[in-house]
């Protein structure tokens, strides 16, 4: 008898997919009357998506033809990758997903029914058929995280910011709840760069960058707008709690310790805040809040102005 959760380990190399039938099959379209047929079909299947939850939504309604599943839940914690289909059993299996040292996720099968040693093999048999569809779906995904972050800051970077600002007035606007935008420069960046070397400066821009979201929730979201530009974005925020927030920023960035060429930089930056007004729209909100840092720079800069 099988306890109520097994662990497992998959690690599928190039011997193993041939044992398991690979590379001499070709596809057919009939309907599967077998582990073989039914493998073979899912090779075809789910190689015809990038999408994450269609490829292990289509293998977890696939698999059912062979082995009935009541749930499947599949995590890859350095994609912040979590999807799950199905109720929970009280039974599970567990696989550990790798292919020559690369690790493709934890995936767990769940029923109320234990599983016999034929189910957890064809299982682990099907499986195969899910190696390179993950593989290449994780892959994708990080390539189009990647192309939406600022590599020197690891913010957001402005293709992403106008994307995710679309949808947040939208957001903001459905459930009737405040949106507040802070726009943040560094003052005298340039006379850092000038004096202690760009290096020193893109050190300098990376500890504003880490400072202002070690002061964020996880909701909120910072972009780098321009050279020594954030654009902070505060969902469910009032112009009173973004006025907050801002200070709050301004304090840990005037009291950060900078070093370049072990000599300490003073360092403060200027913001201005804007809120979402009724029937604004995203090109206004960064615009009033863009105009409302000029404000706090022309008025001695160190300070937040509020846009009106």
């Amino acid at each position: 008898m099988k306890s109520p959760s097994q662990t497992n380990a998959i690690d599928f190399d190039s011997a193993k997919l041939q044992r398991l039938g690979f590379g001499q099959q070709q596809p057919s379209l009939e309907r599967p009357v077998s582990l073989a047929k039914l493998r073979q079909q899912m090779s075809m299947q789910l190689q015809t998506s990038l999408e994450p939850q269609r490829i292990l939504g289509l293998f977890f309604r696939e698999v059912q033809r062979l082995v009935p599943l009541d749930a499947l839940s599949y995590e890859h914690k350095s994609s912040d990758l979590r999807l799950e289909f199905g109720q929970r059993g009280h039974h599970s299996i567990s696989y550990s997903l790798s292919h020559e040292g690369e690790h493709l996720g934890e995936l767990v099968f769940r029923r109320n029914q234990r599983f016999s040693e034929q189910e957890q093999g064809n299982l682990e048999s099907l499986l195969a058929t899910l190696l390179y569809p993950m593989r290449n779906t994780l892959l994708y995904r990080a390539a189009t995280q990647s192309a939406l972050r600022d590599p020197l800051t690891d913010t957001g970077n402005r293709i992403a910011m106008d994307q995710t600002l679309q949808r947040e007035i939208e957001l903001s606007r459905r459930h009737q709840q405040p949106l507040s935008l802070l726009m943040l420069d560094i003052d005298h960046f340039k006379q850092i760069n000038d004096t202690h070397g760009h290096s020193a400066g893109d050190d300098v821009l990376k500890a504003v960058a880490a400072s202002i979201k070690n002061q964020l929730r996880n909701v909120d979201m910072v972009f780098r707008y321009g050279g020594e530009e954030f654009l902070i974005l505060l969902s469910n925020t009032s112009r009173e709690a973004a006025a907050l927030v801002g200070e709050r920023l301004r304090f840990a960035a005037q009291t950060e310790e900078y070093i370049a060429d072990g000599r300490p930089i003073e360092l403060t930056i200027s913001l201005g805040c804007s809120t979402l007004l009724p029937g604004e729209s995203a090109e206004s909100l960064v615009r009033r809040a863009d105009n409302a840092l000029y404000v706090a720079k022309r008025e001695g800069r160190n300070r937040l102005t509020m846009a009106g």
